[in-house]
């Protein structure tokens, strides 16, 4: 197989989306707040972004992290530190001051970029971390555009040089930095084009956060490569969507956003004959949502299988049997395999083990932790993503679990440990556990298992007020249920599967 980007003329990412989209009049995205910008409009606003970074002090290498509703001006900042050679790291709006200052302090960025009414909020901790803080609001303004006033020249990155920091979570520890090259990006991003046959003739739905691989680099960069337009939501909304279909080709969604769907009384056939794509990710969809949805439209979605440290690895066919319940094959260019994950020996179709993938789409490592990206790495280069699962004979992956406790609630990864620290200090608890149930609308709901101190009364509602105060809305457990004991193993060990088993129809 010939490499991915054998015969590209382009240096870096900034320059392939040139060459694609480049400094043309075509129609490129449309905003739900009027505004319109064609590729050479977006292209040029990238280019003033980078020129306002540059004036507030950052220099190529440097991290800019940013924590802002979604915008235009948003996803355009991310092709500013590509052409001005900056690494651009994305924060979650939902993260608290207190949750942020660990990112910051970790990745040292040069410059922080905020929603205006979190400025006051995180104006002491810019200054602490020396670190130029300006203002993007979802309209267009704030202090990062109005200093937007000239062009830089492109700074000349390459393939392997860092394009973005993305933190994400795992079971123990705190939030690692996946650091994502411009070739990591730029593979990937081909790649679906290819796998998702995307022209420009697509128009998409863009629906999704821009904080997080899915909205920011698979949704815009699969567009942005093939040439495709975007009608451009700030948020999902069930009767935007419906009133848009006749006007796209191509929807990309989480499986919320089909749940929602197909309770609407308006999704029929007809509704949607002018679409020929519906795409889901970021968590599990349901076999019977998969199967409601294609005898309501007569459209099977295309479910894919990706993680934050290598984008989009396994996707269902375009053309051919789209299995409910499977995440497809591998796409171009990227192997997978299941192995012993003890041994990391290769294991035969139809055996359980750990999911291992290898491609151009696999970060480079964990920001500042060698240790950890050591440990994620098997000794032959394959990445070691913790998701256990099998390999049918022709070729499709079906996730069957995850070898650590990770719960991925609504697209985003929880880590227990971290809503555990908090409840563990709140008067009363004894023990707690902390794990991930099936939800119909975010795919697992986080859920806590708590023992209280004898003579103590522990109050679901008003802890989970208490938790809305330190934790992001995402994190905080959708139910605390107050039991007896926990169920534990031989070796006192919090048998979490046990949990999970008995409170699996919690949510229906």
């Amino acid at each position: 197989m010939a490499h991915w980007n054998e015969g590209l003329s382009a240096r870096n990412f900034a320059e392939l989306a040139a060459t694609r989209g480049g400094p043309v009049q075509r129609p490129f995205l449309a905003c739900d707040d009027g505004r319109s910008f064609t590729f050479a409009d977006f292209w040029a606003l990238a280019g003033r972004l980078a020129f306002a970074l540059k004036a507030a002090g950052a220099r190529p290498g440097d991290r800019i992290a940013v924590q802002v509703e979604k915008s235009p001006e948003a996803i355009a900042l991310f092709w500013a530190c590509t052409r001005g050679g900056f690494v651009f790291l994305p924060l979650n709006t939902a993260y608290t001051a207190a949750e942020v200052s660990y990112f910051v302090e970790d990745a040292e960025p040069a410059v922080l970029v905020v929603a205006p009414q979190r400025a006051d909020a995180l104006a002491a901790l810019a200054a602490r971390q020396k670190a130029a803080l300006l203002t993007l609001d979802d309209v267009g303004g704030g202090t990062l555009v109005t200093g937007a006033t000239g062009l830089i020249e492109d700074h000349p990155s390459a393939w392997d040089d860092l394009a973005a920091i993305l933190y994400t979570s795992g079971t123990t520890g705190r939030s690692k930095g996946a650091m994502l090259s411009h070739g990591n990006l730029a593979s990937n991003a081909l790649a679906l084009v290819e796998a998702w046959a995307f022209t420009e003739k697509d128009v998409l739905i863009h629906a999704l956060p821009v904080y997080h691989t899915h909205g920011l680099f698979v949704a815009t960069n699969t567009l942005l490569l093939s040439g495709g337009r975007m009608l451009f939501r700030r948020k999902f909304d069930g009767d935007d969507v419906m009133r848009l279909m006749p006007q796209a080709t191509s929807l990309m969604g989480v499986p919320t956003f089909y749940t929602r769907l197909l309770q609407h009384p308006g999704l029929t056939r007809e509704a949607v004959q002018h679409m020929r794509l519906f795409i889901s990710g970021s968590a599990p969809l349901l076999a019977e949502t998969h199967k409601e949805f294609s005898a309501r439209t007569g459209h099977a979605i295309l479910e894919r299988y990706g993680m934050t440290e290598t984008s989009m690895n396994t996707s269902n066919p375009y053309k051919g049997d789209r299995r409910a319940g499977t995440v497809g094959m591998p796409l171009p260019h990227i192997a997978v395999r299941v192995a012993d994950p003890q041994t990391h020996t290769p294991l035969s179709a139809e055996t359980d083990g750990m999911i291992e993938v290898k491609g151009p789409n696999v970060f480079k490592g964990y920001w500042r932790n060698p240790q950890k990206t050591a440990e994620d790495f098997t000794r032959d280069g394959w990445f070691i993503t913790g998701d256990m699962g099998r390999i049918s004979a022709d070729g499709y992956v079906t996730i069957s679990g995850r070898a650590k406790d990770l719960v991925i609630t609504g697209g985003f990864n929880v880590y227990p440990k971290e809503i555990e620290l908090v409840i563990d200090a709140m008067p009363g608890v004894v023990e707690l556990a902390v794990f991930g149930v099936p939800h119909p609308d975010f795919g697992e709901a986080v859920t806590a298992a708590v023992v209280a101190n004898p003579g103590a009364a522990l109050d679901e509602a008003a802890m989970i007020a208490a938790l809305r105060k330190d934790l992001a809305a995402f994190k905080c457990p959708k139910r605390i249920l107050v039991l007896d004991e926990l169920p534990r193993n031989a070796m006192g060990k919090v048998q979490k599967a046990v949990l999970r088993d008995k409170w699996k129809g919690l949510f229906g």
